[in-house]
């Protein structure tokens, strides 16, 4: 238990606190309000002229399954051996000592969405974990999985046609991920239909495609160009699953359809070189676009196509084109967890809530700004 007291907390819930204080009980916060009683015993850290925020989040990474240094012995990001691959489970191949944990959770960043690359065009299922832990069991945020991971554009092609197999074409892409929702389909007419359960076999990978026509999967889709992004937004009304566009490098060119469908976007990364055509367009001022459309959004690194330490500098260059402070905390907070699904644990500050806090000594978007405290769960990290 401790409390933290004077603080000015940006709650994230479109009304902050000044001089404020906010207890914390069994890794929850148990209270927030103005001059809170200290109960005996309790550790009370004094957070006079700072800024408490909730934890980062970044809803889209590869922490711990695409190891940093560790090459073809930690890289279990693509299993490149069939583009329909969704009964992969990111979950298996979590390495909690991977350093870019570490290194997300010593620069704030307390949650994040881990799950497979982008190679297949159907490629496995991503998990919501804490940063901190020696168990990947244990740093679940949600026992089932949070996301089934479809990607569109040059990475499927490029890497099927160099093996002499479809997609060699973004035709052949669409089609193979129609097929595959198709028979998962059917596969469910038949299962409904069925007398007993034992009149139809089951399949392993259409269990999973199953869930996601159920809504019970979030698909987030892989999508950098414009026309990508329309192809995945199509699939997605034909078969009536949710749908989360990843990257969505020319989100700026078709915000209105976006919006029109309610189809959120997880924007990055934006702070790379233009290394692929996909990416001629990349630009900080995409959140602005979708904000001045209405378009809920959050900031990503892909960790480690960019350091995840980076995530607040990423918010704080798509401040710099216009996007207001508050949207860009909000992208890197409350709106990447509604995104991902876990904002009943995390992504404000509120009674109840899973107690990741950030206190800083000053702007959290400001690299002269440091980080005083760093809580998981109500847990201090400091390494």
């Amino acid at each position: 238990m401790f409390i933290i007291k004077n603080a000015n907390i940006l709650t994230m819930t479109g009304k902050n606190r000044e001089g404020e204080d906010i207890l914390v009980k069994d890794g929850k916060i148990a209270e927030i309000g103005p001059n809170l009683t200290t109960p005996q015993g309790t550790k009370e850290i004094d957070a006079s002229g700072k800024t408490v925020m909730p934890g980062m989040i970044d809803p889209h990474t590869h922490l711990g399954v695409f190891e940093e240094g560790n090459a073809f012995e930690g890289d279990d990001v693509n299993e490149l051996t069939g583009p329909i691959t969704p009964e992969l489970r990111a979950l298996d191949a979590i390495n909690p000592f991977d350093v870019g944990l570490r290194d997300a959770r010593t620069k704030g960043i307390t949650s994040v969405i881990t799950g497979p690359g982008s190679g297949n065009v159907i490629g496995g299922q991503s998990y919501a974990i804490k940063t901190k832990g020696e168990i990947a069991d244990e740093m679940l945020m949600k026992e089932e999985p949070v996301g089934l991971k479809a990607a569109f554009g040059e990475n499927p092609k490029r890497i099927y046609s160099s093996q002499k197999k479809s997609p060699s074409t973004r035709m052949a892409t669409a089609s193979l991920m129609r097929k595959a929702f198709f028979e998962a389909k059917e596969y469910q007419r038949k299962l409904e239909e069925a007398d007993d359960d034992k009149s139809v076999d089951l399949d392993f990978k259409k269990e999973v495609l199953r869930k996601a026509l159920n809504n019970e999967l979030t698909v987030r889709a892989h999508a950098h160009r414009a026309d990508d992004i329309m192809t995945a937004i199509r699939i997605s009304k034909e078969f009536g699953f949710t749908l989360s566009i990843e990257h969505c490098t020319e989100g700026h060119k078709v915000a209105k359809q976006l919006k029109e469908h309610d189809i959120p976007a997880v924007v990055g990364p934006s702070m790379t070189a233009r290394s692929k055509v996909e990416l001629q367009e990349r630009s900080f001022e995409t959140p602005k676009a979708l904000y001045d459309e209405g378009v809920k959004f959050a900031i990503t690194t892909d960790h480690p196509v960019i350091p995840i330490y980076t995530l607040p500098i990423c918010a704080a260059l798509a401040v710099k084109e216009g996007l207001p402070k508050e949207e860009a905390l909000k992208a890197i907070t409350i709106n990447a967890a509604e995104i991902a699904g876990i904002d009943d644990k995390v992504g404000t500050l509120e009674e109840g809530k899973d107690a990741d806090i950030l206190v800083f000594d000053g702007d959290p978007l400001s690299v002269e700004s440091n980080l005083d405290y760093i809580f998981i769960s109500g847990e201090e990290v400091t390494s």
